[in-house]
């Protein structure tokens, strides 16, 4: 990764290490963030007895870690493996995986155009580090709320083709929601209740998708940009399926997410 951060991390902050030297009772692990040394003990590996550290970690291996406690005179910084949630695990290496992406994007614009990459990269970061924490934050709003380069720095010369390989390159986020529908009916047109009820619960979503799986059961999809907006639309149509099945006596009906 071309991204680095100058000083030293935070207490609490979440950074990216890789396992460097593995000691009886300690683990020794490169921050690539920030290009410094820390230290895991043991009794930050993992919760409970530990009869041998290497069945936890391994040198070579990229691992997401806490910050415990830093000594800026003695240049010490104490890590935890145990203390990262296997949620904030996640999120921590789709950021990473994001900015390699939005790296990926300006190593491409620099081969286009018979540029140095390194110093791309750092004409870029040099202005959009200053606004955002990382570059592919700066190019999701580029995406999702139509920022300019321009507006924030960037030369128009640099700014309007960039801005066009990101948009090619990067798609605007959705969230989607699955649920599935038991619906059954033992009138003799129940096959027509049924599908009509499941069309008229999804009447002006424009993004809901609703499939046959069989045995009564139906698959929901739903899509949007943001979870509430799917929510809502989920909750809308449960409201108006569920209201259906009161009015047909013959009609039974269950809706459960799936995730």
């Amino acid at each position: 990764m071309f991204f680095k951060k100058t000083g030293y991390p935070e207490e609490d902050e979440l950074v990216l290490c890789t396992i460097t030297k593995i000691q009886f009772h300690s683990v020794f692990a490169r921050l690539e963030e920030y290009g410094k040394s820390g230290m895991i003990h043991i009794a930050e590996v993992s919760p409970g007895r530990i009869r041998n550290i290497r069945d936890y970690v391994k040198e070579g291996k990229q691992v997401v870690c806490k910050v415990l406690r830093i000594n800026t005179e003695k240049g010490y910084i104490d890590l935890s493996l145990r203390r990262v949630t296997e949620m904030a695990k996640r999120s921590k290496m789709d950021s990473i995986k994001q900015e390699q992406k939005a790296e990926k994007i300006i190593e491409s614009y620099a081969e286009q155009n018979k540029l140095d990459k390194y110093k791309l990269y750092k004409q870029l970061a040099d202005t959009l580090l200053k606004e955002y924490e990382y570059i592919h934050l700066c190019f999701e709003d580029v995406v999702e709320h139509d920022l300019s380069l321009e507006s924030i720095g960037i030369p128009k010369d640099l700014a309007q083709p960039l801005t066009k390989l990101v948009k090619e390159k990067i798609k605007p986020k959705q969230v989607e929601i699955k649920a599935e529908i038991f619906i059954q009916s033992w009138e003799e047109n129940g096959l027509s209740q049924i599908k009509e009820t499941l069309a008229n619960s999804v009447k002006g979503q424009t993004a809901a998708a609703i499939s046959y799986l069989g045995g009564g059961k139906y698959k929901l999809i739903l899509i949007g940009k943001e979870y509430k907006e799917v929510e809502k639309n989920l909750k809308e149509i449960t409201k108006k399926i569920e209201k259906a099945a009161e009015k047909k006596e013959e009609l039974t009906v269950s809706i459960d997410r799936v995730d």
